[in-house]
């Protein structure tokens, strides 16, 4: 009855419009009266206690990189080098899609922010080029999945905050599961682009190349700072957003000299309304998470799970799905918020590595972002595309279910997430 009270209202709160973070609050207040506990200051006390919180420091610092990054040119770039790169070859700005996505996901952390630079630089050019638009569309999106995954990420600090694991080991462990999943959008899209009659631009000399390194340089620098900084213990994870926030200030005005002074205003603003939103919906869940708590519906789930208990990758699977089938119809912030404190318990107790589980749940929670019917980042792609938000759906289900077969790849042989987390974390 717990478990029906709360997701009842919760689902009723969202079928009504009303915000996902009100949902929470509200989800939050029906089962305080359910369990006889309702009293407002706990409510507002687990409201301000759930931002208070040193690591979350990491949220905003790492919006404001992401804003300062895609306003001051380290974007477009990174997206030069790689058009230098591989350009030139059948199908090639795909993989410049790819490569570059790669790379702005070691910068900012945002599978929003990814996706919009990329279509904005990318897809026009992909147009022109004679590609398929609805499956460029579906490529980039597809691509921004990537974003949360590879270090620096919003989705594993918030997660790290929430599961109590160390976010540092998450960023670390992350590292080459990102890169798998680009490998599989690589192997995608060359089997896809085979047949196109696309006739690419011709090869950049090792002159141009070489400009267009230099170009990139100091871009390219920030993701080794962070990644060479937190595998030393130089810094912390929120340590790591203030040091890529400085650094992209800096490249942005005192380098590439693409942000004036007066441009800084509105650079903050839209930084600190995304992170107001993101910062409130992790205060509103958190009410959630202790009444999840005080009502035991950890051991309620546990017990529902039994049966998978005795074996670990059947266990995971059946929890990825049902990730995948809350991934439809949620965002990822929120999904992680409401399911970490519910899943963690159920993961300690069949003995599986927490670094390793929120992994594998946060690339789920991204590939979440382009399954319709909400799908956040497929609305990113469709808007600044310019294209019908059915094109872009169409276009990404063959990248999405590669996507979705690397993960349970990963759940088949966790060596591939464990193995390189070690390595990366000495």
């Amino acid at each position: 009855m717990t478990i029906a009270v709360f997701v009842g209202s919760l689902l009723l709160a969202m079928a009504m419009g009303i915000p996902i973070a009100f949902s929470l609050l509200a989800s939050g207040v029906a089962l305080m009266w359910h369990l006889d506990l309702f009293d407002a200051q706990i409510l507002t006390q687990n409201v301000i206690g759930g931002a208070d919180s040193f690591p979350l420091l990491a949220v905003p610092f790492f919006m404001l990189a992401g804003e300062i990054m895609n306003v001051g040119g380290l974007s477009k770039r990174i997206v030069d080098f790689a058009l230098a790169l591989v350009g030139h070859v059948k199908g090639g700005l795909g993989y410049v899609t790819i490569m570059a996505g790669c790379l702005l996901s070691a910068l900012s952390g945002s599978a929003v922010a990814d996706a919009a630079a990329l279509t904005a630089l990318l897809l026009p050019m992909m147009v022109r080029a004679g590609h398929d638009k609805p499956r460029a569309a579906g490529l980039i999106a597809a691509t921004g999945v990537i974003g949360p995954v590879i270090p620096p990420s919003i989705g594993l600090v918030i997660f790290g905050v929430a599961a109590n694991v160390s976010i540092s080991k998450l960023f670390l462990a992350a590292i080459v599961p990102g890169l798998l999943i680009g490998g599989a959008l690589w192997i995608t899209w060359a089997w896809l682009v085979r047949r196109e009659k696309i006739v690419p631009p011709p090869r950049k000399s090792s002159a141009e190349i070489a400009a267009a390194f230099r170009n990139a340089l100091w871009a390219l620098m920030l993701p080794v700072i962070i990644l060479v900084g937190l595998r030393m213990g130089v810094f912390t994870p929120t340590e790591a957003a203030v040091v890529a926030a400085v650094y992209a200030l800096f490249v942005s005005t005192v380098v590439y000299r693409e942000i004036t002074w007066k441009d800084l205003y509105a650079i903050f603003v839209n930084a600190a309304k995304t992170s107001a939103i993101v910062m409130f919906l992790i205060a509103a869940a958190m009410v959630s998470a202790w009444l999840i708590t005080v009502a035991d519906l950890p051991s309620k789930i546990v017990g529902m799970l039994q049966p998978f208990m005795g074996n670990q990758m059947l266990l995971m699977i059946a929890i990825m799905v049902l990730v995948m089938v809350v991934g439809t119809a949620m965002d990822m912030t929120p999904t992680i918020l409401i399911l970490t404190p519910v899943l963690m318990p159920v993961v300690k107790a069949a003995g599986i590595d927490p670094v390793y589980f929120g992994v594998l749940f946060i690339i789920n929670n991204s590939i979440g972002l382009v399954t319709p019917p909400v799908g956040t980042v497929l609305n990113v792609v469709a808007g600044v595309g310019k294209i019908s938000m059915d094109d872009v759906t169409r276009g990404v289900v063959p990248f999405m279910l590669a996507e979705f077969a690397i993960l349970f790849v990963m759940v088949a042989f966790p060596q591939l997430v464990i193995v390189p987390a070690r390595w990366f974390g000495g």
